[in-house]
């Protein structure tokens, strides 16, 4: 069985992406447009202490080329 996903809010989540070397290039409201110097861009939305659904953490982390593993490693710290 495959381990339990951790929940996190956007800004947890911003916070995560700018350690894998991400960084905040634009905030349009509530969304927020990160960069990685390779050229991947992901959009983070951060709606006050909300919670992020599953499937839109798995698309952010689709999107930025980032394994399940590597994710639930972070945050099981």
């Amino acid at each position: 069985m495959s381990p339990r996903l951790p929940r996190v809010t956007g800004k947890e989540m911003i916070k995560f992406l700018e350690t894998k070397g991400f960084s905040v290039i634009r905030i349009v409201g509530s969304h927020y447009r990160l960069r990685h110097p390779k050229g991947v861009y992901v959009t983070v939305p951060v709606h006050g202490k909300r919670i992020l659904g599953i499937g839109l953490t798995l698309r952010i982390l689709k999107d930025a080329n980032i394994s399940l593993e590597e994710y639930t490693e972070h945050f099981e710290k």
